[in-house]
């Protein structure tokens, strides 16, 4: 695969302490910040108590990569999926995999922006 195929976006932190800025997530019932918003392109995650995401993404961090296409990064050998694909917004369409003992979250841009921003 291309090197520009895959480019390294951000790590995910679960944090249990309001952050500036966060964003609601309805879907996940999760409050997230942007991650360019951090010098070192961290975004911090805040689960809401009835929050469905599962154990594996919840408890761990996780390194996420703009993808241009989601398919080859499913189909790999050792790839379990954590959280099937599912748009976020109008602009981001990501999944959630385990692999070589990590969560990774690949993410396809539908568009710029984050969060209408």
């Amino acid at each position: 695969m291309p090197e520009s195929d895959f480019i390294f976006d951000h790590v995910g932190i679960t944090t249990t302490e309001v952050q500036p800025q966060e964003d609601w997530v309805e879907a996940s019932k999760i409050w997230v910040t942007n991650p360019r918003n951090h010098p070192e392109h961290v975004e911090f995650l805040r689960y809401r108590e009835d929050s469905t995401v599962p154990d594996a993404v919840r408890y761990n961090p996780h390194v996420a990569y703009r993808v241009k296409d989601l398919a080859p990064h499913l189909a790999a050998e050792g790839v379990e999926i954590l959280i099937p694909p599912f748009v976020v917004g109008d602009f981001l369409e990501v999944v959630f995999v385990g692999k070589h003992g990590m969560v990774f979250e690949y993410m396809r841009y539908l568009k710029d922006g984050w969060f209408g921003n």
